[in-house]
């Protein structure tokens, strides 16, 4: 049995898909933790224990290496009616930032 090129780059794209989809689903854990630990921080309510993908795209880190920057979004309530929406960046593995947008003020 012998191989040619074409095996070599299937295997090659197959194990890449794997690498991402394995590699990601640990990344949105991280992702899911940061929410609720950033929820608890801000006193306000995470709903559905979740969040979902919503950009990606490859982005540069502090030592110049090419990494996976994900933007997850989740829903969170500060009175336990309303829904608002609150974002979490990450950059590889890493803790990029939470965006969590400010409560209205009202005079």
């Amino acid at each position: 049995m012998t191989l040619t090129i074409w095996d070599l780059v299937f295997v090659g794209v197959f194990g890449g898909l794997a690498w991402y989809f394995f590699s990601g689903t640990r990344v949105r854990e991280l992702a899911v933790a940061a929410a609720k630990r950033s929820s608890e921080l801000a006193d306000v309510q995470m709903l559905d224990q979740s969040v979902a993908l919503s950009r990606t795209s490859l982005s540069r880190d502090g030592k110049g290496m090419w990494r996976i920057w994900r933007q997850y979004r989740f829903e969170y309530s500060r009175d336990g009616v309303g829904r608002e929406v609150g974002h979490i960046i990450m950059l590889g593995p890493r803790l990029q930032a939470v965006l969590v947008a400010e409560s209205p003020t009202l005079h």
